[in-house]
């Protein structure tokens, strides 16, 4: 009997003991679920980047890094073989040394053609003027041919004069006549189908013209040798582009996690070579929808390292719906969530001293 009311007597103190730890962790908060909400355990992880050579490929000749090895922003990490680039950029240059060549001959023969007309043009004027001269003396002969001739016939029909004299006279006429006419044709020569106005600088004359204008056509031959030219000038600048892109460099600090390709091999372009660990360090966690209205993306978030409790400040670069596979799902229909939950990425401040991997929490009490 003393055993039964001793069994019984430990029975309702269990009962009452548990009653009390019941109502303890109702209003303290200390329950799974409560600590869960309260608190938010995450891993720290470092982006991440694949290097790759830049539309360009070839034989690996200088593999520079190591997997584990630290690299600064612009430390040498992999080159490729630049022998063939090389040899294109030096037939590139010496195509646009011909050319210059070519368009400064081609130049100095315009020039001398159009010094040639201007040239020309004075001596025509010369000419031009020394006929003008010699027409005038002709027509200044034949005039005083013609008072001669005239002269005589009314002494020859008087009967002062023999008739031989008036022959004579009219034979004189004659050559005079023929020789305006040579000297006007002569004239004409020299205008070559110019319009005489009197004034020998102002005479446009089309043989000159002529000249000036194949000369003048000779900048059309330099215009398209200077567009072959630019042409090769941008064709050697994608050359010396390329060439440039045959060394990879690091873009930021970091560590070097794979080497995914080795000296001797063929890389070809865009194809990934090195994987780099940065400097940059994050952390997700997922947040209710009670807790994210309260938070907006630049806000600080303070959390604490596990293993040895320091603190980190870190800042909310984003804040968005979390995949479903997050969301709290039990009774409503069609699959919707009871409960949605947000997730929140974290960016610590770069001058922490911590290592990815690490596992970090935040408390939200």
């Amino acid at each position: 009997m003393n055993s039964r009311k001793k069994a019984q007597k430990v029975g309702m103190i269990f009962i009452v003991l548990l009653i009390v730890s019941g109502l303890v962790l109702m209003y303290t908060g200390n329950d799974a679920i409560i600590l869960a909400v309260e608190k938010k355990d995450s891993i720290l992880t470092a982006e991440q980047i694949k290097l790759a050579f830049d539309s360009v490929g070839g034989r690996l000749i200088n593999e520079g890094v190591k997997e584990g090895q630290n690299v600064k922003a612009g430390d040498i990490v992999m080159e490729i073989d630049s022998t063939d680039t090389d040899l294109s950029i030096e037939k590139l240059k010496a195509q646009i040394a011909q050319l210059d060549a070519q368009i400064k001959s081609t130049s100095g023969s315009m020039n001398v053609n159009l010094f040639r007309a201007d040239n020309d043009e004075q001596q025509s004027f010369r000419q031009i003027d020394a006929q003008r001269a010699a027409l005038n003396s002709a027509q200044a002969t034949l005039k005083n041919a013609e008072i001669d001739y005239n002269r005589k016939l009314t002494l020859v029909n008087e009967g002062a004069i023999a008739k031989s004299q008036l022959d004579d006279a009219t034979m004189a006429l004659n050559v005079a006549k023929a020789n305006v006419q040579n000297q006007e044709q002569q004239l004409e020569r020299l205008l070559a189908g110019g319009i005489d106005t009197g004034v020998t600088n102002s005479l446009n004359l089309p043989t000159i013209a002529q000249e000036r204008a194949a000369a003048q056509n000779v900048e059309n031959d330099i215009e398209a040798l200077n567009q072959s030219k630019k042409a090769l000038e941008i064709q050697l600048q994608e050359l010396e582009i390329a060439k440039s892109r045959l060394t990879l460099y690091a873009p930021e600090d970091g560590k070097i996690i794979s080497v995914l390709s080795k000296q001797g091999e063929m890389i070809a372009p865009n194809v990934p070579v090195v994987l780099l660990e940065t400097k940059r360090i994050y952390y997700d966690i997922y947040i209710s929808e009670e807790q994210a209205v309260k938070l907006r993306e630049g806000d600080e978030i303070t959390c604490r390292t596990i293993a040895d409790d320091k603190e980190i400040k870190g800042t909310i670069r984003l804040l968005t719906q979390a995949p479903g596979f997050a969301d709290l799902k039990q009774s409503r229909e069609k699959g919707q969530a009871d409960l949605s939950a947000f997730q929140v990425r974290i960016y610590i401040a770069p001058e922490s001293d911590v290592l990815a991997g690490q596992t970090v929490r935040v408390d939200f009490d």
